[in-house]
């Protein structure tokens, strides 16, 4: 298999990556919810451990929502996406360091981990918008960081949007593809 038909099948098997992106702003919105009422170290362990939630979450629904068979067991790009997930977790480790000294970088670091985590999905799926979904969303952390911009619900919100418009696009342009 080479790797233009390894793209092509983990953008078959994942629906272009969609869900997962939308199963992500989903996790978002609930740490948002969490963060409104209980404060930022309850939504951050929710981020955390709803991350956890997201890869197995996204596959059922390409499964059974969207009756995609899982990759090929000869696809060489089956774990690329998963095997960036040790660095995306380093960073989240690093942002849950902040919690009791500078609880205002968390979830802007949280989004830098997360957003630069998506720019392998570029090579994982063969679809440069993963550049441009990883580049938003790094771009919201550093901009809340450097207090360059104030989004209107702050970084977790802006994220969780971000995913979620991202996310239906991906699903919209795999469905159509076939």
């Amino acid at each position: 298999m080479n790797i233009a038909e390894a793209q092509k099948d983990l953008r078959r098997a994942y629906v272009g990556g969609g869900p997962g992106a939308c199963t992500s702003a989903l996790v978002w919105f609930a740490a948002a919810a969490i963060e409104a009422r209980y404060g930022i170290s309850f939504a951050f362990t929710v981020l955390f451990f709803g991350g956890m939630l997201i890869f197995p979450l996204s596959t059922l629904a390409c499964r059974f929502g969207f009756r995609r068979e899982k990759e090929s067991s000869q696809n060489p790009l089956g774990l690329l996406a998963l095997e960036s997930t040790v660095a995306m977790i380093g960073g989240l480790f690093a942002a849950w360091l902040f919690v009791p000294f500078a609880p205002a970088y968390v979830f802007p670091l949280a989004a830098i981990a997360i957003g630069t985590h998506y720019a392998v999905f570029k090579t994982a799926y063969g679809d440069r918008t993963y550049w441009i979904l990883a580049a938003t969303i790094t771009c919201i952390g550093v901009f809340e960081i450097f207090n360059i911009a104030r989004l209107p619900g702050g970084p977790i919100i802006a994220v969780g949007v971000v995913e979620l418009l991202f996310g239906i696009v991906l699903t919209v342009r795999a469905k159509l593809a076939g």
